[in-house]
């Protein structure tokens, strides 16, 4: 039992591993025996089998890393992420949160060869997905990097700012591919992490308020550490959870369970304006 999770000696890919989550993740995959190659923008410290650096934004950086990891790739984990706002243009965020998240997936699925495990890390800033999946599906639809692009530019009435949106993208492709990938052998899923500790916090807190993303923070009542998230990641991705596949899972110390059962107080983050949730 003490290669329980299945790690030692698989081959895994860890995107976002420079900092915050994804550097958690990278870290414990390490911990556990795995092969570690990790793509990010800028360069880890995590002693990884091996690190390349790309740009979510450019296919091309993308296509490139994953050729030169090769061979059989046993687990995807989707770490990297912008905030909307800080600076970012609404473009950047969707092409790194999710167009450039969906290509790199897109290219690691031929290298895991019938068997593989996929997961994502999205937001409780995505909850807004359940009300436009009609519009997400139109996204779902476009077949490569560019027509996704091009959707996006055409529908930026939708993108907004870009981070609600494109964790909302994340969901509902997570869903949308479940059913077609675990006939191949491979499970996706995604994570809904609550605020967490990373060096993003400070644009969430400029750009949504200290007092929304508080909001989000209940019933915990304090923002997750990367490590906190990391753990759910490796196990979902584990062998495990062999048979888990197209779920969101909520990693947020019961903030969707609160809101759910009236619980949690949503009216900060509304604006101050009650709703119903």
């Amino acid at each position: 039992m003490s290669d329980v999770l299945g790690y030692k000696g698989k081959r895994v890919i860890v995107s976002g591993c420079f900092s915050g989550m994804g550097e958690a993740t990278a870290k414990l995959l390490v911990d556990l025996g795995a092969e570690v190659h990790g793509f990010d923008f800028r360069e880890s410290a995590v002693p990884m089998a091996s690190f390349t650096q790309i740009d979510l934004r450019d296919p091309a950086t993308i296509e490139a890393a994953v050729a030169g990891v090769g061979g059989k790739v046993d687990a995807l984990f989707n770490c990297a992420g912008l905030p909307g706002g800080g600076g970012f243009p609404p473009m950047d965020v969707m092409k790194v949160n999710f167009l450039g998240t969906r290509h790199l997936t897109e290219q690691v699925i031929p290298l895991m060869d019938g068997k593989g495990a996929i997961v994502s890390i999205a937001s409780t800033g995505g909850l807004g997905w359940s009300r436009r999946i009609p519009v997400h599906m139109q996204l779902m639809m476009t077949q490569g990097f560019q027509a996704g692009v091009e959707w996006c530019e055409a529908n930026m009435d939708q993108v907004f700012e870009g981070y609600a949106f494109s964790k909302e993208a994340v969901i509902v492709w997570t869903q949308f591919m479940g059913a077609q990938l675990i006939k191949k052998g491979i499970r996706i899923n995604c994570s809904l992490p609550s605020p967490t500790q990373t060096p993003m916090m400070k644009t969430f807190h400029e750009t949504s308020g200290k007092a929304v993303v508080d909001a989000a923070a209940e019933p915990l009542g304090r923002y997750t550490t990367p490590e906190e998230q990391a753990g759910p990641l490796v196990l979902i991705n584990s062998d495990l959870a062999g048979v888990v596949n197209g779920i969101v899972m909520p990693v947020d110390g019961g903030f969707m369970g609160g809101l759910a059962t009236g619980q949690v107080d949503i009216t900060a983050m509304m604006g101050g304006k009650k709703q119903d949730a």
